[in-house]
């Protein structure tokens, strides 16, 4: 391929910039060799490649655990103009999208959920990905999103990670009626009164760590529906933590009280 107004070329563009685009197709854009290789194992089926002029033979392997339908090779000028990474990665893939109702939601009942209200930046949802892959929990449920799951700055920051974690999107009022009827105690990030120290909490399973957006917190909903509140304590110069490092640490504790993380960690 060596014209950006190539008709695939120019659908890759849409699928990049456009999520509206994205929900019509049922399609989404996965950048990087990590994060295709992370899409093909989470189970995601690989529809077209597009690889940067010279690199085909690095990619062999891919083409073939993808099982793609279609493949290109794009003159080195044009994939770079398309590439959101400017060619950095020397490989694109176009995906079909996964369904994410509560229903199709796959994980062990007796596990630790992540919950997270309304986020709203790509970078600190693929942050959260990355953590919770990392952590091992069992599941994420995105109540009242604020934008596309499937937006290419989240893939990019979960380094592919946004793929392994089995994942539910929907109203708050139904992640928390799904919770309450699977029995998991609700554990909500908030400052109040009788917030206790997440170190006391036991985090006895199963249970569902709530975090809501950095400029808004919870909803009222959740509030009224927690078990326990819970605190990061800080220092008195420091009011808030980052959505994703807040995250990083209940998720952590919850797994650490567990006793469900690895030994022999490798930073």
């Amino acid at each position: 391929m060596s014209s950006p107004n190539n008709y695939e070329l120019k659908r890759l563009r849409l699928l990049f910039e456009k999520s509206k685009e994205r929900k019509k197709e049922g399609l989404f854009v996965i950048e990087g060799l990590r994060e295709i290789e992370k899409a093909v194992l989470g189970g995601y089926k690989i529809k077209t490649i597009f690889i940067r002029e010279g690199s085909e033979s690095f990619y062999s392997e891919i083409l073939k655990k993808s099982k793609t339908e279609l493949s290109f090779c794009v003159e080195k000028s044009v994939f770079d103009r398309i590439s959101m990474r400017s060619g950095s990665e020397k490989i694109i893939a176009i995906a079909n999208t996964k369904i994410h109702t509560l229903e199709h939601l796959n994980h062990s009942n007796n596990g630790i959920v992540l919950v997270v209200e309304a986020p709203e930046k790509p970078g600190n949802i693929g942050a959260l990905y990355r953590t919770a892959a990392a952590a091992k929990i069992s599941s994420i449920i995105i109540a009242n999103p604020k934008t596309d799951f499937y937006n290419p700055n989240s893939i990019r920051s979960s380094l592919g990670s946004i793929f392994l974690v089995p994942t539910a999107i929907a109203p708050s009022s139904k992640v928390i009626s799904y919770l309450k009827n699977k029995f998991y105690k609700i554990l909500t990030a908030t400052v109040k009164p009788n917030a206790l120290n997440y170190l006391k909490c036991s985090f006895k399973r199963p249970c569902a760590i709530i975090m809501g957006a950095e400029s808004t917190g919870l909803s009222s909903p959740w509030i009224a529906a927690t078990d326990q509140n819970l605190i990061i304590p800080m220092h008195e110069s420091v009011d808030s933590l980052n959505l994703s490092v807040s995250a990083g640490i209940l998720m952590y504790e919850a797994q650490s009280r567990n006793n469900k993380l690895e030994k022999n960690t490798i930073l």
